[in-house]
């Protein structure tokens, strides 16, 4: 699953008439990027929620077809947030743990080198060493587990989820990020160190770094 629904709003006004996952990046929209890396591991069957000018998106990429990929569509008349997007697209992920990818970051993963969760793990998290321009980081992490909420390491958008991380999550709007946590407390999650390339395109400068371009 990718997610692709929010507005934003740190882009802005890139992001007034576009959505943040077509943004360009060496002449193709962002979100071509990652659906290209899927492909490449072997993943054909990909989730995007949508929201904020998610008609753009569904109108750039179709069915996915032309990619070699089968695109469904999760389309949120309200913005669910990060966690409750993907509980309504559960349905359509099926019951097996899925790939998890944010729409708004580049990397140069391979995604045949994530792990799975394994026992009783509701998640395996993709993680990098804080980078000097966070102030906090996300999690203490040690010897393949995540041990707790912490600054060593941030969490960079993707991972591995299993579809019981969502048993008892609320029915209104949250953030993925309150269950991660949770299940963080309680010893339920791995994760594995990334030291490639990774960018967390949120603001215009860090949008004008990956192009190679000053921010305007």
């Amino acid at each position: 699953m990718i997610l692709a629904a929010g507005y934003g709003r740190r882009l802005a006004p890139l992001t007034d008439e576009t959505p943040k996952p077509l943004l360009p990046i060496d002449g193709k929209p962002l979100i071509l990027h990652q659906l290209v890396r899927l492909k490449e591991a072997g993943i054909q069957d990909v989730v995007i929620n949508l929201h904020h000018l998610g008609h753009l998106i569904e109108a750039c990429l179709g069915d996915g077809s032309t990619l070699g990929l089968n695109l469904k569509y999760s389309r949120e008349a309200q913005l669910l947030d990060t966690g409750g997007g993907i509980k309504k697209a559960l349905t359509m992920l099926g019951d097996a743990p899925f790939v998890l990818c944010n729409g708004d970051i580049l990397c140069d993963l391979d995604f045949r080198d994530l792990s799975v969760p394994q026992g009783e793990d509701l998640g395996h998290l993709l993680l990098a060493p804080k980078p000097d321009y966070r102030a906090t980081g996300d999690f203490l992490f040690k010897n393949g587990r995540i041990v707790a909420r912490g600054d060593d390491y941030i969490y960079c958008g993707i991972s591995v989820l299993d579809p019981k991380l969502f048993a008892q999550s609320p029915e209104a709007p949250f953030s993925l990020a309150d269950l991660l946590f949770r299940a963080a407390a309680e010893g339920k999650l791995s994760g594995q160190a990334f030291f490639g390339h990774w960018t967390d395109i949120g603001t215009p400068d860090e949008y004008a770094r990956v192009r190679g371009t000053p921010a305007s």
